[in-house]
């Protein structure tokens, strides 16, 4: 299934908004895929077009916990002289993959760098509204992600032509 919501996300502590799709275009996924955090899928299981759910997920269900090995020391000599803290930045890991790290402390020598989820250990509220729910085309399906309304690339010039391999979608 291929779902199209809009969605908000505050910290149920606060109520401080930490994401919403509101105003901008919808988020769309492909359900069961493992694309969305686990509590926001299970909560919308069985959802239709047209429908709007409020729910609180907590660490277990959304970014886990925060994770003490996720916090390294590394040499400040690794870093740009302008680091402060608080600093968000991306490591590239040796399969290439960008993942997000965050400045926690810096001193004379080292720089205190925090990989957890920047939501990790937080409860979370979510309000979603279902914009669209249909079934997932084949190439969908074996390419793991959505091609955007009626299943297609909206960037693919030619939709005939067009596949992921060529048209920079994978």
């Amino acid at each position: 299934m291929v779902v199209s919501v809009h969605y908000r996300g505050t910290l149920t502590d606060d109520g401080e908004e930490f994401d919403s799709s509101f105003g901008k275009d919808p988020l769309t996924f492909l359900f069961g895929r493992k694309q969305m955090i686990p509590g926001f899928e299970e909560e919308i299981l069985g959802a239709e077009k047209g429908d709007k759910r409020t729910f609180d997920l907590g660490p277990e269900r959304a970014y886990g916990n925060h994770d003490p090995e996720g916090i390294q020391k590394v040499p400040k000599d690794q870093f740009p002289e302008d680091i402060e803290v608080g600093m968000v930045l991306a490591a590239e890991m040796q399969n290439g993959q960008h993942v997000p790290l965050k400045v926690v402390e810096i001193d004379d020598e080292q720089v205190t760098i925090d990989f957890n989820h920047m939501l990790a250990g937080k409860n979370l509220t979510f309000e979603v509204e279902i914009l669209d729910v249909r079934e997932a085309s084949e190439g969908e399906t074996s390419h793991g992600h959505s091609h955007g309304p009626g299943g297609v690339n909206p960037e693919s010039e030619d939709k005939a032509k067009k596949d992921c391999s060529d048209d920079g979608c994978c």
